[in-house]
């Protein structure tokens, strides 16, 4: 397909690319970035280990989430909701929420997107906000 920075197309092969370590049982492979060009969105695939949850968090723009396999619990703002595979969220900007892997025994992988770019993560139970981006630097497999 194409080099980054280039203005075509490209065709990303998750299983090349680097995964970071998100803390906490997660690992994040970023797939489309502002580094192969996009102006508009960012999007990537997030594994838990078995049992693993991610603390209750916000973003600066709206998020979709699918879950790609496992067993899967959004946690939003007072709801729980059960997801099963392929079934796909919308979260508006700066709604507390969290995924969290049901399976004590097995993982569970979710696809995401922001609708910005530059997306924030804030964490609801400190406030402290950091780029998306800053999770990719610690990298985790074995194709670093």
């Amino acid at each position: 397909m194409r080099n980054a920075g280039s203005s075509a197309a490209v065709l990303l092969r998750p299983e090349t690319l680097k995964s970071y370590d998100r803390g906490a049982g997660a690992r994040t492979t970023p797939l489309v970035t502002s580094s192969l060009g996009a102006r508009q969105f960012i999007n990537g695939i997030t594994s838990f280990d078995p049992g693993a949850a991610i603390p209750f968090h916000s973003h600066n723009c709206e998020e979709s989430v699918t879950l790609l396999e496992g067993e899967a619990a959004l946690e939003l703002e007072n709801e729980v909701h059960v997801l099963k595979v392929f079934d796909t969220t919308w979260i508006p900007a700066n709604v507390s929420h969290r995924f969290r892997n049901l399976s004590p025994t097995n993982p569970m992988k979710i696809l995401w997107t922001y609708g910005a770019i530059d997306a924030t993560r804030t964490l609801t139970g400190t406030g402290v906000t950091q780029p998306v981006s800053m999770e990719h630097r610690k990298p985790t497999s074995a194709r670093d």
